[in-house]
């Protein structure tokens, strides 16, 4: 969420209201300005009806130490009572439905985001790795899975209907390893503390990272007599972990990282990779959190890149890093880089890894803050996410990029001590 103080000062508010376009949003000034009004003129009823009770009282005080009447002045002060009550109850009215306004405007992108309408307008920062060259026409990683017997997408339709897989044999050692290698890179090279957190949290977790109330329909919700949420990343419970909290300066920056499922509805995604494991309901993530001091966000969000771009390195995968532009950076993110990897049957690159910056639009839903010394004074956390990498997209990158044309898979050098030394797999 945005800080309550740029919408306060007309000048503020219209710079902030041209920063939101850059992005693809209007933001509503009337409404601003209609909000802003009645909160100044409900705050000033308030505090002079509360200097005026308060006068009273003294005064009631006074003519008691005197030993004089004062049932006039305790009735009046019971009136102002009632209509400061009255007053105040108008007053968290309002701002109810201001905090449910201002939750559904995005962040604003930082001055070195660069401005575009869409994806095709996201800048190119640099490339690695040299594209792999085949003798053969390579295959997608469905004829490969179907070929070896990895992959029954009939039997997950069954199960669960479309978007899941049932996968066996290597293909389950192949995922388990990614798993093991990515976790062990990270905390081992890396310096993460591991965590293991719910896969169910409260909606309260979803609204402090910015997926509600904005995508609501993305989110699986169970049903009963209290409501949780199946986590469409580990960024959710992962950040969450500082809600509520003021933690002390020596204690940052923190560094989680954290494989779980994730779960998504992929509403509105209807026709996209529909087939195979690009894009699913379930899947699974390493992810990377960071919670820093705002100063240094910034260069924490170049080392957490470099994290995640460490884990394809490492594979031998080529990849591409794109800055995402303005109309294409996600709701709570303020600066986003796209890992892209190289999928040789689809002669693309596709997104494996988002590394975002939210600076402190996460930590103000959230209330996590850190104290800092020179002041002695709370103050807001800057949040960054970001994956390391997906293991779904990792598995299927390895997959074309390391086939042969008998259809078998090579193991990448680095997961061979997670896979008994095997060199190849089938």
């Amino acid at each position: 969420m945005l800080d309550p103080k740029l919408f306060r000062d007309e000048a503020a508010c219209k710079v902030t209201a041209e920063r939101l376009a850059a992005r693809g949003y209007q933001l509503d000034l009337n409404k601003v300005s209609e909000f802003e009004q009645l909160r100044k003129s409900l705050q000033t009823k308030t505090e002079t009806l509360q200097s005026e009770r308060n006068s009273l009282s003294k005064q009631i005080g006074q003519a008691k130490s005197k030993g004089e009447e004062a049932g006039d002045l305790l009735k009046t002060v019971g009136q102002l009572g009632e209509a400061l009550k009255e007053v105040e109850n108008r007053l968290v009215e309002l701002q109810s439905k201001m905090r449910q306004f201002y939750y559904d405007i995005p962040n604003l992108p930082h001055e070195t985001v660069p401005r575009g309408a869409n994806d095709s307008q996201n800048q190119l920062t640099l490339t690695w790795g040299e594209i792999p060259q085949f003798a053969f026409t390579p295959k997608d990683h469905i004829d490969l899975g179907m070929a070896l017997g990895w992959f029954d997408f009939e039997k997950a339709a069954q199960l669960s209907g479309a978007r899941f897989v049932v996968m066996y044999g290597n293909a389950v050692r192949l995922h388990r390893a990614l798993i093991a290698f990515m976790i062990d890179l990270h905390r081992r090279e890396h310096g993460y503390k591991e965590v293991y957190v719910p896969y169910l949290v409260h909606e309260e977790a979803l609204y402090g990272t910015g997926q509600l109330p904005k995508f609501a329909e993305d989110q699986f919700m169970t049903k009963g007599e209290q409501t949780h949420v199946l986590i469409p990343t580990a960024e959710v419970p992962v950040t969450n972990l500082v809600r509520d909290e003021i933690v002390e300066a020596e204690s940052l920056p923190r560094r989680y990282v954290c494989h779980t499922p994730c779960f998504r509805r992929e509403a509105g995604s209807y026709g996209k990779d529909t087939r195979g494991m690009i894009r699913q309901h379930q899947f699974e993530k390493v992810e990377l959190v960071w919670i820093v001091k705002p100063e240094d966000s910034y260069k924490a969000l170049e080392t957490l890149s470099m994290h995640a771009q460490a884990v394809l390195q490492q594979l031998q995968l080529p990849y591409r890093v794109m800055t995402l532009c303005t109309g294409d950076i996600g709701f709570a993110a303020a600066k986003t880089y796209d890992l892209e990897v190289w999928l040789p049957a689809q002669s693309c690159y596709r997104e494996i890894s988002s590394c975002s910056n939210t600076e402190a639009f996460q930590a103000r839903r959230m209330q996590a803050r850190w104290r800092n010394p020179s002041t002695g004074k709370p103050e807001l956390v800057h949040t960054l996410n970001g994956s390391g990498l997906a293991v779904g997209r990792t598995l299927i990158a390895i997959m074309e990029n390391y086939q042969m044309e008998d259809g078998r898979i090579k193991v990448p050098e680095v997961l061979r001590p997670y896979l008994n030394q095997d060199e190849v797999l089938d």
